[in-house]
């Protein structure tokens, strides 16, 4: 779900810089000079008012609806959608203006950019859509309800660039991945499609992509069995990913984004088969989650080429994601560990990353059933909220013990009231009983 690693695709295809996620400078902050340059003993001329200088870029300007106030030019749609979902799971209806936003980013195909600055101007052929951002804003859509006709034209896209392995690249045309194949997943079953139902010309469906991407659970595999690879190496080699096992294990058990707790079972193991079911793969790819958590109670972000590699660095996003996996798949005990630590270690890495980032915070409160008001004492639906346009509406839900004591309530008036228009009934039918005798006697 980070976005860091949705753009991976898109960076491998376009060589463009992803940066939503990614601890970076806010924009719009000054460029430093470069490396090895010396100072100049003439002062540079001062440049004129219509031309600024190249130093100082232009600052970024958010359109009215969208959240947060970084450049959206490769995540706007993206981090649209999940603050979206992650106010519907904190029960806060996004106001009207965001909304429109989002809807209006969709192109007349039905396929959403990660970012279009002008929705007056049709999508094109140099429109850079991709099935990321149009998966995303599915799910969100179905939160608000109504949306129905956008929902389908976007399905029917995804459907139109299905490839022939039965799944879905970031980009259209280019190789399946496990990320995207299982975000598509995920749209179809929150739009009411079964995913095994929509097949390739070649008859192959989504899950047959995404276990086609599932490491063995064998010797051989090592300490990546069980695991998801993004996508086959050059050789064909499948390497495990922890963004892609995440992602998989949630579409492979059938579930969405927004999803509520699961009761919790025992731990999950990595059964051998030599061809798994979906649901099998997923299974496997959440004892490989287990166990990568086991050590320190969060994921670790890979290491960077040439870095030192004896530090690493935790992965606070591929966390959230993985805590919400593993609940969603029943496996909520094996996840608690690393909810106690996304509480305690996670509020000023969704502060630097903003709306998507507090999102997926929610999005994992909510499948453990953890209450996001008060995460680590962080009111993440504050802090999301204040990010975009101010909802519309707020409801929060009553704490679990108020909420039984109104329906106590509530049950009592209604037992009180019933007994009453028993009464109120029986005399009647005494009283007319009663006039009938006397009118009867001679």
């Amino acid at each position: 779900m980070t976005t860091v690693r949705r753009c991976a695709a898109a960076l491998a295809t376009t060589a463009v810089l992803c940066v939503a996620l990614a601890p970076a400078a806010v924009a719009g902050g000054d460029v430093p000079a470069a490396p090895g340059a010396s100072p100049s003993a003439d002062p540079a001329p001062e440049p004129s008012p219509a031309e600024p200088s190249p130093a100082t870029p232009a600052p970024v300007v958010i359109p009215p609806g969208l959240y947060g106030e970084k450049d959206p030019t490769y995540d706007g749609v993206w981090r649209q959608s999940l603050a979206m979902m992650g106010q519907f799971a904190a029960h806060v209806r996004p106001a009207n203006q965001a909304v429109a936003w989002l809807k209006g980013q969709q192109c007349a195909n039905g396929a959403f950019p990660a970012y279009r600055p002008d929705p007056a101007t049709p999508c094109d052929a140099k429109t850079m859509v991709d099935s990321n951002a149009t998966a995303a804003a599915v799910q969100a859509l179905s939160t608000l309800g109504g949306q129905r006709p956008a929902m389908d034209r976007a399905i029917a896209w995804l459907r139109s660039v299905q490839n022939k392995d039965g799944g879905w690249s970031y980009t259209p045309g280019t190789p399946s991945d496990a990320n995207s194949t299982s975000l598509v997943i995920g749209a179809l079953t929150t739009a009411g499609v079964r995913p095994a139902a929509v097949r390739s010309p070649e008859g192959k469906n989504a899950y047959d992509a995404l276990v086609g991407l599932s490491i063995p659970c064998t010797a051989a595999s090592g300490a990546d069995a069980g695991a998801f690879a993004y996508q086959p190496d050059a050789s064909g080699k499948l390497s495990a990913n922890d963004d892609a096992t995440a992602a998989a294990v949630l579409a492979g058990v059938g579930k969405r984004l927004v999803s509520g707790p699961v009761k919790a079972g025992p731990a999950p193991d990595c059964v051998p088969s030599a061809d798994p079911s979906p649901e099998r793969a997923a299974r496997n790819g959440a004892a490989y989650l287990t166990s990568a958590l086991a050590a320190t109670g969060h994921l670790d972000l890979p290491p960077m080429p040439g870095a030192d590699d004896s530090a690493p660095q935790p992965d606070i996003g591929n966390t959230a994601e993985a805590v919400l996996a593993l609940t969603a798949a029943g496996y909520g005990n094996q996840a608690n560990r690393a909810l106690e630590w996304l509480k305690q270690n996670s509020g000023a890495w969704a502060q630097e990353n903003g709306p998507a980032a507090y999102a997926q915070l929610i999005l994992a409160a909510h499948a453990t059933d953890t209450d996001p008001r008060n995460f680590g004492g962080i009111d993440l639906v504050e802090r999301l909220n204040a990010t975009g346009p101010a909802p519309k509406t707020i409801a929060v839900p009553a704490s679990p013990a108020a909420a039984a004591s109104t329906s106590v309530d509530d049950g009592g008036r209604a037992v009180l009231w019933l007994i009453v228009m028993g009464v109120v009934v029986a005399g009647y039918i005494g009283f007319r009983i009663s006039v009938r005798r006397k009118t009867a006697r001679p």
